[in-house]
């Protein structure tokens, strides 16, 4: 069992323990990003883990795209950018990676 912390910003943190309240390995301040603007897609055909990964990676080599959180079980990515994407660059990274994109969920 580990102790919780509270932070400076009132939130409770385990300590000794590498992962944030959110779940994640990171603290989330590298990741946080002012007017950062994140956007849900719908993408049909994943199924499983590697087809998350194949989506995740392509989005992600869109300039400005952050992060991307892809969940085969939903069928939704999600997508967090430096500003608003232009759908025909996610369409076409979604084709790239062999899936298909039915838009914003």
């Amino acid at each position: 069992m580990t102790a919780e912390t509270k932070t400076a910003t009132g939130t409770t943190q385990a300590a000794g323990s590498c992962c944030s309240p959110t779940g994640s390995c990171h603290d989330g301040a590298a990741e946080t990003t002012t007017g950062a603007v994140t956007t849900v897609y719908a993408v049909t055909g994943m199924t499983c883990s590697h087809c998350e990964g194949a989506v995740s990676g392509e989005i992600s080599a869109i300039k400005g795209v952050t992060s991307v959180a892809a969940e085969a079980a939903s069928g939704r990515v999600t997508v967090v950018s430096e500003a608003p994407l232009d759908e025909s660059d996610v369409r076409a990274a979604v084709d790239e990676a062999g899936y298909e994109l039915a838009g914003q969920a």
